[in-house]
């Protein structure tokens, strides 16, 4: 079965000599393919193309989903003078280059739109250059940028301009821009809808990585006068395995971890294999998936299952010894155990108590009968009088003595709940305070 798709893109970049993926950039808004949440009838966008409403923005997401095109188009449809740059190669100099030129374009009555991608490599002071300069309307500011505007940009600049989220593009949306090009630039080739698939597949949601390959294949294809389908298995000779869309120590790196994190808490084993799996096929060190694994043990199960503890530690231990890939079946195992294991966060909730609670409370002395007396005089002053050993009392438990300094309430921050180990300590939690009341009642 062949796909095939009319001409929907007759207006394209003219240079022969471009890369496809400069040749397809769309030239009016209902050109674009994807980001429909933004640029639907009657969306955020459409709305400002349609109202001619001049902003300033900052555009979000990861490679490839239409950032620059978006700018180009503003610039069209607001009838501004566009100027561009990458925050990776320029600088303080090349601001103050474009905004000269904006005041020209100003005294002409030519709005100036700005455009700096990857907008996230400016540090502050260079940030902090443009604010100026878009308070006064010299320049409207559009930026780009992969990472959170949150983290990376900053607060003063970002809440002068209207953040904009671009998601990757769908299998469907980049197979329908492919069999676009495809109509454009390579008519004599028919595309099996397999071998599309597979394009877009490895494409992994990147518009620009998609049209790169498609032209990769086809010019394979030409050359090997094979003009009549391209088919899977020359995509599958021509492209080497899919470098899939991750930024080691950025938002999506962040993202995966939360996912397998919630997964393993959510008690779902196949949904942490899954995003598990997907991190080590992404590249990430397994050492740094061990220490999280432990981590989750500590934190999420906890004594419901001393066990999971014991496993997360064994797996990380057995990964050192074997590596990678027999290592990873250990930290595997782990991820399983632990998603179907009894969970509890009374641990971690006790611990984050006590320390927020002495962190706001003054410092206090230790009870007299709780230090040690290691000399005379220090028994003289009392140091350990009155103390009692618990191993020789009944139960090995001094009922209703006290722990805490002299002079504060008891606290209780460790809350057992009702799951696995936890069920055992909470009952024996519960006859040691009955043995407490009853030593109490007996002082009276």
């Amino acid at each position: 079965m062949v796909f095939m798709m009319a001409d929907l893109f007759a207006d394209i970049n003219p240079n022969a000599n471009a890369p496809l993926a400069e040749k397809m950039r769309p030239t009016s808004i209902d050109k674009v393919i994807g980001q429909a949440h933004l640029l639907a009838k009657n969306m955020p966008l459409e709305r400002a193309f349609k109202t001619k409403s001049v902003h300033s923005m900052i555009f979000w997401g990861p490679p490839g989903v239409g950032k620059t095109s978006l700018a180009r188009l503003c610039a069209t449809a607001f009838d501004c003078a566009f100027i561009s740059f990458s925050a990776v190669l320029a600088g303080v100099k090349e601001i103050r280059e474009a905004l000269e030129k904006a005041q020209l374009n100003l005294l002409q009555n030519k709005r100036t739109i700005l455009f700096i991608d990857e907008i996230h490599r400016f540090n502050k002071s260079q940030q902090d250059a443009l604010l100026p300069f878009v308070e006064s309307g010299l320049i409207t500011f559009i930026g780009a940028t992969t990472e959170n505007p949150s983290f990376e940009i900053n607060r003063a600049l970002l809440s002068r301009a209207q953040v904009y989220v671009l998601n990757s593009l769908s299998m469907l949306e980049l197979e329908l821009l492919l069999n676009r090009a495809c109509s454009l630039f390579y008519p004599d080739l028919s595309i099996d809808c397999a071998a599309l698939t597979l394009l877009s597949t490895y494409a992994d949601g990147d518009a620009r990585r998609a049209l790169n390959l498609l032209e990769q294949v086809s010019e394979i294809a030409l050359f090997e006068k094979n003009t009549e389908i391209l088919s899977v298995e020359l995509v599958q000779q021509s492209l080497t395995k899919s470098l899939r869309r991750f930024d080691k120590g950025g938002e999506y790196f962040y993202d995966q971890i939360s996912a397998l994190h919630k997964s393993v808490r959510g008690s779902d084993p196949d949904a942490a294999l899954y995003w598990f799996c997907q991190m080590l096929e992404n590249g990430v060190d397994p050492r740094y998936l061990a220490r999280r694994i432990i981590r989750i043990a500590w934190e999420d199960i906890g004594l419901a299952d001393p066990r999971a503890l014991q496993i997360a530690n064994d797996a990380a231990t057995t990964f050192e010894r074997l590596g990678t890939p027999e290592g990873e079946l250990a930290l595997a195992q782990a991820v399983i155990y632990l998603s179907v294991a009894a969970k509890s966060n009374a641990g971690y909730t006790a611990f984050n108590q006590a320390r927020a609670f002495v962190k706001a409370d003054k410092t206090r002395d230790v009870p007299l009968h709780l230090r040690n007396a290691p000399t005379g005089l220090m028994k003289k002053l009392g140091y350990g009088k009155s103390y009692r050993y618990a191993h020789n009392e009944p139960h090995a438990y001094a009922a209703a003595e006290n722990y805490f300094p002299d002079d504060i309430l008891a606290q209780k921050f460790y809350q057992p709940v009702d799951r696995g180990l936890e069920i055992k300590i909470a009952q024996k939690m519960e006859f040691l305070s009955t043995l407490d009341e009853l030593a109490k009642s007996n002082k009276k």
